[in-house]
């Protein structure tokens, strides 16, 4: 599957595994057919997440996560990043990451974890088949060290 493939109607494969400090450290990002699987399930997902913030578009910073990559940028060891299964984002066309954050929460689609990090909003969908968490957190960042607080 090329980078360029279509996973859903409004999102492409490359837009989960583009990466700057890939390209920087000359990591290789590319996703087995396991983990283009989970990236499938994802893309659908937040074609439902688009459909709640008034189908304005995503942007997403971050996505797949190949362990290399996810230890370059200090990603968590158990990050959903790394199955394809996470995607840090915005939608500036619907407003901040808190109010995405606050719309999420409040909707019915079956989100694992959503996190508020200040400047994106993580969304993360459950393995196939686990039942999805509904786990909302805070990300708080302080002296290199980022902690977790319920809620947003």
């Amino acid at each position: 599957m090329t980078a360029e493939a279509k996973l859903s109607k409004n999102f492409a494969l490359s837009e989960f595994i583009i990466s700057q400090t890939a390209a920087r450290k000359s990591i290789d990002n590319t996703p087995t057919p396991d983990i283009v699987a989970n990236l499938t399930l994802l893309a659908n997902a937040l074609e439902d997440v688009r459909v709640l913030l008034g189908n304005r578009p995503i942007l997403i910073s971050s996505g797949y996560r190949c362990p290399v990559l996810n230890r370059a940028v200090g990603g968590a060891l158990s990050s959903a990043h790394v199955q394809g299964l996470a995607a840090d984002l915005t939608c500036p066309g619907y407003g901040t990451p808190l109010a995405i954050c606050r719309a999420l929460a409040g909707s019915k689609i079956p989100y694992d974890q959503i996190i508020f990090e200040s400047t994106w909003a993580h969304f993360a969908i459950a393995a196939p088949g686990k039942l999805p968490r509904r786990q909302v957190l805070t990300a708080h960042f302080g002296f290199g060290v980022t902690t977790y607080s319920i809620g947003l």
